[in-house]
């Protein structure tokens, strides 16, 4: 009787109860990128004293039943502290097809927003350090970022706003 317990079947309909959780990152790749230094030559005759102005910015996208792509968007335009005029100008869209099954609703959504970026941004911040130097500056060396704390935020600042709009419509 014990053996029969161990069944492949006994163990397949005990976790028929639960979908199996499956997560694997298939690729990594760079969807975009683009380096301006609209004011070279000129902007290598002064000190470097640099403005650093960031935004970053994720995106997904189901591509299959259990695919998805996520994007995480960085955009550096760094300009000089003093004149105000624009050094250089680094755009770095890095992406990655991730099989995901098993996992639903807010679990979903906060790994496609937090959890996947977590995974590519090490990869984003290398493209974009590589892309400075070969354009003649300094790498900028991006600190890591909190995609959890990111998602977090995004999720507040939907909350209210849709508490705003209910509001405003009674």
């Amino acid at each position: 009787m014990a053996e029969d317990n161990n069944t492949p079947q006994a163990g397949a309909a005990a976790s028929g109860d639960k979908p199996q959780l499956k997560f694997s990152l298939q690729r990594i790749y760079v969807k975009d990128i683009s380096f301006e230094a609209p004011n070279s030559p000129s902007v290598f005759k002064q000190a470097f004293k640099p403005k650093v102005n960031l935004d970053l910015n994720t995106s997904s996208t189901k591509i299959a039943d259990d695919q998805y792509e996520v994007v995480i968007k960085v955009t550096a335009q760094v300009n000089d502290n003093e004149t105000g005029t624009t050094s250089f100008l680094a755009e770095v869209q890095q992406a990655g097809l991730f099989r995901i099954s098993g996992i639903e609703g807010a679990q979903l959504e906060q790994t496609l927003g937090a959890f996947c970026p977590n995974l590519l941004f090490p990869y984003a911040r290398e493209c974009v350090d590589n892309l400075v130097n070969r354009g003649g500056f300094p790498p900028l060396m991006l600190a890591p970022v909190n995609f959890e704390a990111m998602y977090a935020q995004r999720k507040q600042r939907e909350a209210q706003q849709a508490s705003q709009a209910e509001a405003s419509t009674h």
